[in-house]
């Protein structure tokens, strides 16, 4: 078990901070409280002392009875729970992905043709010698522009099962590489080591020179290019909730305006794809045509409109609201009245005092009194400093009021300001710690003892804290 853990420093900077992995017996919610409370207590920390926990979305840590979640907020029912935003992203993705058949499909071809052209170095290389030969053409055509950066060697990339965020990677390649994929699928088909290879090739060349499978292509392409661009954002350590439910909402504006208006725009592209790749268009006001090459009764429009487009944007939106219902709750409606954002336009004395009521240990009735003073001069005083006025997040309303010294003349607005911004956002510090022990924990030190795995995995997480140790100073200290 990897424990991370996030707080505000002197300077109103967020951080979050790996402090050890923990080795235990099993997964069981109780052993890994007790695991945890170890490693609290050996830092001279204890569950009273927090006011957040965040996690993935497994029954042993969210369970409402006997998750671990439960069990710290039996202690401490101010250690407030968010679940993990980027996995929550990550399950609106493959819901929608599981659920509607031609998504699904869709996503099974794609995988088996990274896996047939990469399947070996042969094709590997012919799809690389296609790709020169379509640049080399294309820059003596003037077709394609050269420059810094431009017309690097690039092949299929791999789509990861647990990060949906690659399949866009996967779909930016592969509309690069769409006409050198066709030659290595056709060398496939004709020259395939076996019957099986052959019928497989076969198949996804039938697939991918279809109109169908091009529209899927563009319309999968712009979905996750809005999540992507939210799954980038998410994995910021100094990212704040209030921020993080922000950028959710407009997240789902941006997929409400795509159901809007996108249906238009894609068709246009698809089109021009096709002809570029001599895959046959459709007209749209047609009969769509379906299994087994039967007429149907509804027209190509409704099929690609009705039947596609707008059910599967939909069900990312109902998706969407469901997963991220925590981010229209009653705390961040609280939490929002902190924001500086246009001059503090949100701001509201009563909805602060209700979340300063939340954290009960934090403040008692004569706090409560002071801090409704505070917050009335904080605002004031605020409004009118130009230093102020341009903030565009708590994040930078913390760092502010220590540079300026306002953390001292309003303390309970800070201590505020600071329980919400330790409310964790996701666990990417937590993933990365994992990622990092796969390079830690090879096979040549598989019999590594537990502390010196922490020890050293410390110091491969944690490098920002311990570029400023010196070389010499380390050797002092062990001489």
């Amino acid at each position: 078990m990897a424990i991370v853990l996030r707080y505000v420093d002197n300077l109103g900077f967020v951080k979050e901070r790996f402090i050890g992995v923990v080795h235990v017996k099993d997964t069981s919610s109780l052993t890994l409280k007790n695991a945890l409370n170890e490693v609290l207590t050996s830092n001279k920390l204890s569950f009273s002392q927090i006011r957040g926990q965040g996690y993935d979305g497994a029954n042993n840590m969210r369970g409402e009875f006997n998750g671990l979640k439960a069990l710290i907020l039996q202690e401490n029912d101010t250690a407030f729970y968010v679940h993990c935003f980027a996995h929550q992203l990550q399950l609106v993705v493959v819901a929608v992905a599981k659920k509607h058949d031609g998504v699904s499909d869709f996503f099974e071809q794609i995988s088996l043709v990274v896996n047939v052209v990469c399947a070996s170095c042969k094709r590997k290389d012919l799809l690389r010698e296609q790709a020169r030969q379509r640049v080399q053409k294309g820059l003596c055509s003037g077709e394609l522009e050269t420059g810094r950066g431009l017309n690097q060697e690039t092949t299929l990339v791999w789509a990861g099962d647990t990060r949906w965020g690659s399949h866009f990677n996967t779909l930016t390649s592969l509309m690069k590489l769409f006409a050198d994929v066709l030659v290595v699928l056709e060398f496939v088909k004709v020259d395939g080591g076996s019957l099986a290879n052959r019928q497989q090739a076969s198949g996804i060349l039938a697939y991918f020179k279809s109109y169908e499978f091009v529209f899927y292509l563009y319309m999968m392409y712009d979905i996750l290019h809005l999540t992507g661009t939210l799954s980038k954002q998410l994995q910021k350590k100094d990212l704040d909730i209030l921020e993080a439910a922000s950028m959710v909402r407009g997240t789902m504006d941006a997929l409400q305006s795509l159901r809007d208006t996108g249906f238009a725009s894609i068709l246009p592209k698809v089109s021009s794809f096709c002809q570029t790749h001599n895959i046959a268009t459709l007209e749209m006001q047609d009969f769509y045509i379906g299994a087994r090459n039967r007429t149907t009764t509804k027209t190509n429009r409704f099929h690609f409109e009705v039947e596609i487009f707008n059910t599967v944007v939909d069900m990312q939106l109902t998706e969407y609201r469901d997963r991220f219902s925590e981010t229209s709750t009653h705390l961040l409606e609280y939490m929002g009245a902190l924001s500086p954002c246009d001059s503090f336009s949100q701001f509201e004395k009563s909805k602060l005092l209700k979340l300063a009521k939340l954290y009960k240990y934090d403040f008692d009735d004569l706090d409560l009194i002071d801090l409704e003073g505070q917050l009335e001069i904080f605002y004031h005083s605020s409004i009118k400093d130009e230093r102020f006025t341009t903030l565009k997040g708590i994040f930078e309303l913390s760092r502010l009021m220590v540079s300026t010294g306002k953390h001292r003349s309003y303390p309970l607005v800070y201590k505020l300001l600071k329980l919400v911004l330790i409310l964790p956002v996701a666990t990417a510090s937590v993933e990365i710690c994992f990622s990092k022990m796969k390079l830690l924990k090879t096979d040549l030190r598989n019999k590594i003892g537990d502390e010196f795995l922490n020890d050293a995995l410390l110091c491969y997480v944690e490098t920002e804290a311990l570029v400023k140790v010196e070389n010499e100073n380390v050797m002092k200290r062990w001489d």
